[in-house]
């Protein structure tokens, strides 16, 4: 009896497990996603300051990166390039920035930050550690790593789903043999 009520739950989570998959994997409609990477570093920059562009993947030599708050940019041959915030940016303000691979597209947003409230020290606070000097490179920069951005790609969702279920039918198993001592 206990391995029925065993198998029932198991059978239950798997489902549950099943039945959030497609709205998880619904919700990357709404991501952008493209055949090739992109980034724009860092994510929120001051008026007059310098962002890297990057791309990744894209079949034609450049891709040309344009946006409202600087001037179009192109890369060339996967090269990162450099775009410089207009000076008049407004503060707070959130642009978006397009990549454009032989037509296909793909954006990244970009912050402007308020203003300074000041100097900063030379050194660190006191206590707290120093940051790093580069940052690290994952993946292609889909939106769904896109900084600001949380969320999980259809291969992460699908790989959950298959561990969730191959555990519970490992329980499962587990709970039958302890249950017939042993004689499966």
């Amino acid at each position: 009896m206990r391995a029925i009520r065993a198998a029932s739950a198991a059978l239950l989570g798997a489902v549950a497990a099943v039945a959030a998959a497609p709205v998880a994997l619904a919700d990357e409609g709404e991501r952008n996603i493209t055949s090739f990477g992109f980034s724009v570093t860092p994510a929120t920059i001051a008026p007059g300051g310098t962002v890297t562009l990057t791309s990744e993947g894209c079949e034609v030599p450049s891709v040309t990166v344009t946006s409202g708050v600087f001037d179009t940019v192109t890369l060339t041959e996967g090269r990162p390039g450099t775009a410089t915030v207009d000076v008049d940016a407004k503060a707070g303000a959130q642009y978006e920035i397009t990549f454009d691979c032989k037509g296909e597209r793909g954006t990244a947003p970009l912050t402007v930050a308020r203003a300074d409230p000041g100097p900063k020290p030379d050194g660190p606070e006191e206590g707290l550690p120093t940051a790093a000097h580069k940052g690290v490179k994952a993946g292609y920069g889909t939106a769904a790593s896109a900084p600001g951005s949380e969320g999980l790609g259809t291969a992460e969702v699908v790989t959950g789903v298959l561990l969730i279920a191959g555990a519970l039918g490992a329980a499962v198993a587990l709970t039958r043999r302890r249950d017939t001592g042993g004689r499966a």
